[in-house]
């Protein structure tokens, strides 16, 4: 998943779409620089590790746990959850709080979720650890995404953004060669996974702005709630959210099943992160309708393909790749998409597109799950490649607004 920049816009009015935010004391290219690199670390840590790393370790979970397919789903869909009240929670205190010290406390939750799995001797202190990590990405995001827009130039905010989102992609890849070096004993890179986590901590303490914002916080959701347009934007996303569920949660754990050795996997897994670190802004400049079926269709064709021959390296690699490039495509489209549906409020509309996607993930997890137990893990790949397909055809409509006018900055 691309971190997902939610809430970022805690200065726009949803009273006045008129009302431009300001940047009160811009960082100077070095501070944006720094800002960037902690960010995009942060992201890393929270995201690629702490998250999504939860799936790269599925087949040794199951072995050391005892867990079927159901269970497995089930306690990535609690991740989900934790993630979309976590997201909630950071978009009010980030006002209040400013951004370091949220960024700091997300931080914290990966350091002490990767902790707790890398200790864990039952199944309940594994669920614990990756309900801490699923908490630490729904933090993180709207505390950096505020960071940003508060303190780097306008004219700047979108490669800023870029840098930071490529962290998820980033820490999934260096989750994999952790992986290999350390081979049957996953606990041991559950341990390094942590101390990465809290490297990137402290280096979020040091260089991620406190700034408060200087406006009210905005709604938790938007008003109108459902402007035209925002039916199919929640569709869309919900339907995106649980067609990627199935490579996410289960996808390494199919590769082994059906015979890929522990190195080609991980392999697979590697690509999947290092492909989809740069794939969003690309698929944005197409133009959201295209981009949209485009991505989602690759999101499809890439599940499906898993799903025909997962036990060869070369067919895994292509698969997981195309993965990884749709996946960030998808999640960074439904940004520009949900800022057009709601220009009153692009902030709440933002993070209603994602808090809809990871319900979305979480439903899938756990549903996918179940189909796997009642007949196979291809046929799981197949109805998850069907769901991207359907969310292709969901596309914005005619009545959808444009794009809303640039911030300026204040120097």
């Amino acid at each position: 998943m691309l971190a997902p920049l939610l809430f970022t816009d805690q200065c726009s009015s949803v009273e006045t779409y008129s009302q431009i935010c300001e940047v009160r004391s811009p960082m100077t290219r070095r501070e944006e620089l720094a800002l960037s690199a902690a960010g995009l670390c942060l992201i890393g840590a929270c995201y690629g590790l702490a998250r999504f790393a939860y799936g790269l370790f599925v087949p040794s979970f199951r072995d050391e746990f005892s867990l079927d397919a159901t269970a497995t789903g089930v306690i990535a869909s609690g991740g989900y959850v934790v993630y979309c009240v976590a997201v909630l929670a950071a978009s009010v205190l980030t006002p209040r709080l400013g951004a370091r010290g949220v960024a700091v406390t997300a931080g914290a939750f990966a350091t002490a979720g990767t902790l707790t799995i890398a200790l864990a001797g039952s199944t309940p202190a594994l669920v614990l650890g990756v309900l801490l990590g699923g908490a630490s990405s729904g933090l993180v995001s709207p505390a950096l995404a505020h960071a940003v827009a508060h303190r780097v130039a306008s004219e700047r905010q979108g490669r800023v953004q870029t840098v930071v989102n490529a962290g998820t992609g980033v820490g999934v890849a260096i989750a994999g060669p952790i992986a290999l070096l350390t081979r049957d004993e996953w606990r041991e890179a559950w341990l390094s996974f942590a101390i990465l986590a809290s490297l990137a901590t402290l280096w979020a303490a040091v260089r991620v702005p406190g700034d408060r914002g200087d406006a009210p916080p905005t709604g938790l959701l938007p008003r109108p709630f459902f402007p035209p347009g925002s039916l199919h934007l929640t569709v869309a996303a919900v339907l995106a959210g649980a067609a990627s569920a199935a490579v996410w949660t289960f996808g390494r754990d199919l590769m082994v099943a059906e015979g890929l050795d522990e190195q080609g996997s991980t392999v697979a897994w590697i690509l999947l992160g290092a492909l989809g670190a740069g794939a969003g802004d690309l698929a944005a400049r197409l133009g959201i309708p295209a981009a949209w079926s485009g991505a989602t269709l690759l999101l499809a064709g890439a599940t499906a393909l898993l799903a025909v021959a997962p036990g060869r390296l070369a067919t895994a690699s292509v698969a997981a790749a195309s993965f990884g490039a749709a996946y960030i495509a998808v999640t960074g489209l439904l940004l520009v998409w949900a800022t057009r549906v709601h220009p009153r409020s692009p902030a709440a509309g933002v993070g209603w597109a994602f808090l809809v996607l990871a319900l979305g993930q979480a439903a899938g997890s756990s549903a996918l799950g179940a189909v796997d137990e009642a007949s196979d893990a291809r046929t799981t790949f197949v109805v998850a490649a069907l769901a991207a397909v359907v969310a292709a055809m969901v596309r914005p409509t005619a009545r959808v607004s444009p794009d809303a006018p640039p911030r300026r900055t204040r120097g």
